[in-house]
């Protein structure tokens, strides 16, 4: 393991990698602050992060908590916003090992940002890589952001008087938009899967227009000449 470490192509994963540990470090200190100044126990954002540890089902859920909503409607809430990870799963299925444990530890860590890492990689081997550098690396300073941002508590007082409920989409945008640029055709699904989510936005349950916006990626990957 120190070896691998060591070696160029790790290194170049892991600064890849960091804007991304970066930001996801600053919005976990929003989360954590937001839930502890809300009225929540310190170990409910804590806890939560480890166990659930998904960014948005977590913000969605203490927003359901806060809002005086029941447990089971923020849960419901939750895994409405999160069942596009079922499909980031598959997509990173065979970069997983065939250890039960492996692909348990790996499953937890599927998030946009690690499947969206892996699968920009341009071998197999590089790909198994990045999923586990980013993965891990994520998991580690997300939590560690929420353990602060609770333990700060109500002291930050608005997180969006700071920006930190912005840094998390800019860097996103930032990391996709070189690739939206280079291929016209991503261009467009791009533009038709936010056209749809900010359609439907008003009208539909918080997580709907995720799962709708992937109907771009879905056009994106159909073949050529195949149906609709």
């Amino acid at each position: 393991m120190r070896s691998l470490l060591r070696t160029p192509d790790t290194r170049s994963l892991v600064r890849d990698s960091s804007l991304v540990w970066l930001a996801s470090g600053i919005v976990g200190v929003s989360f954590g602050a937001v839930s502890v100044a809300g009225g929540l126990p310190v170990w409910v954002p804590v806890v939560m992060s480890l166990v659930v540890y998904a960014g948005s089902a977590q913000f969605s859920a203490v927003g359901v908590l806060l809002a005086g909503g029941g447990p089971l409607a923020a849960a419901a809430t939750g895994l409405l916003l999160n069942t596009r990870t079922a499909a980031f799963g598959l997509a990173v299925a065979d970069l997983l090992d065939t250890g039960r444990a492996t692909r348990f530890l790996g499953a937890h860590l599927v998030t946009d940002e690690t499947v969206a890492f892996a699968l920009a990689q341009s071998d197999p081997v590089r790909r198994r890589r990045a999923f586990w550098i980013s993965g891990i690396g994520l998991f580690a300073v997300w939590n560690t952001g929420v353990l602060a941002g609770a333990l700060a508590g109500s002291a930050l007082g608005d997180t969006a008087r700071y920006g930190l409920d912005a840094a998390f989409p800019a860097v996103l945008v930032a990391l996709v938009l070189p690739a939206v640029r280079a291929d016209a055709t991503l261009l467009r699904c791009a533009l038709l899967g936010g056209a749809l989510a900010l359609a439907a936005t008003p009208a539909v349950p918080a997580g709907v227009p995720v799962l709708l916006a992937l109907a771009g990626l879905v056009l994106h990957r159909r073949p050529q000449g195949a149906a609709v």
